[in-house]
């Protein structure tokens, strides 16, 4: 691998206007839905208990338990969970239980004409970056990218990614900084700030709910891949233009990352460097976001600052 060239990058792009919606208060309704793989009682009940010490009210999706193979019920009774929720202008945030998959299964099946007129938090990760990339490429409402109840287990209010995603809901202000990795481009850029899992974000190309990075930072975060197909994901990103046209690039936590027999003979950081090394934005390595137990919140449709020098600084 060539090593990044060391530029200083300064990127300011505009954005069309995106809506925040409301900050939650206590007293708020906050639901759990469960749009893609099953889930228990007992993996959801720690978030049920912080939710409520936080001052919510736990709106719990009918069919949240439901099982039907890998996934969380049908797709009928995923849907219609997710779309009373969408529909229910008392609800102020709607949270995925867990990722896994099945959310793409029933995207195209959502009427948010009720979600636009009156906006409320999308919370999740993982296969959540399908609602993300949708109601960015179309609505221009922020979401968060955040822990999900399955992950709450013994974590206390003071865990940093309970702790960013509290602030985030109840609208106080989230930054961060952390030491700069061995690989990355030093610069400062601002833009809005999209993105999520990548294989996800993989899967939607040339659907209705593709992301844009035209002018914008992308964050990108994976688990359980094999080195080549992070490699094959990369030049999709590339080979469509949507790294050329980044004002800004993180990448979070790459977990759990295999290798074939036969080795690909470079390591998932490398893979990512290699594909952007030809554009002058900045670029930071090992973000806290994504499938790590310190995953903290991220504002996606937000204009944020990014500056990666030493350390790396992202504000909100």
């Amino acid at each position: 691998m060539r090593p990044l060239r060391l530029l200083c990058a300064l990127c300011v792009k505009q954005n069309k206007h995106m809506t925040t919606p409301p900050y939650l208060k206590k007293g708020d309704k906050i639901a759990i839905v469960s749009p893609a793989r099953k889930t228990s009682r007992e993996e959801v009940e720690p978030a049920i208990r912080m939710f409520q010490a936080w001052g919510l009210e736990v709106v719990e999706g009918d069919h949240l338990y439901a099982a039907w193979s890998q996934f969380a019920g049908s797709d009928d009774q995923r849907h219609s969970d997710m779309q009373r929720m969408l529909d229910d202008d008392s609800v102020r945030a709607i949270v995925s239980s867990r990722g896994g998959y099945g959310t793409v299964r029933i995207i195209d099946r959502l009427d948010f004409s009720r979600f636009v007129q009156n906006p409320k938090w999308i919370v999740g990760f993982s296969d959540v970056t399908v609602l993300h990339s949708h109601i960015h490429r179309h609505f221009n409402i922020e979401t968060l990218h955040a822990i999900m109840p399955v992950n709450f287990k013994d974590k206390c209010e003071s865990n940093p990614s309970l702790n960013s995603m509290k602030k985030a809901l109840f609208g106080k202000e989230i930054s961060y900084k952390y030491p700069a990795e061995t690989y990355f481009r030093k610069g400062s850029c601002q833009g809005p700030l999209v993105g999520g899992n990548l294989s996800i974000l993989y899967s939607l190309t040339n659907t209705n709910s593709d992301i844009d990075t035209n002018g914008k930072i992308l964050f990108i975060e994976d688990v359980d891949e094999y080195l080549y197909h992070i490699d094959r994901m990369m030049m999709n990103l590339r080979r469509s233009g949507k790294l050329e046209g980044l004002a800004g690039l993180i990448v979070g936590s790459m977990t759990k990352m295999h290798d074939n027999e036969i080795s690909f003979e470079k390591t998932v950081t490398e893979i990512i460097a290699d594909a952007v090394e030809d554009y002058p934005y900045p670029v930071c390595f090992n973000f806290p976001a994504g499938h790590v137990d310190d995953n903290r919140a991220l504002i996606l449709g937000r204009e944020v600052k990014l500056e990666v020098t030493d350390e790396v600084s992202l504000r909100f």
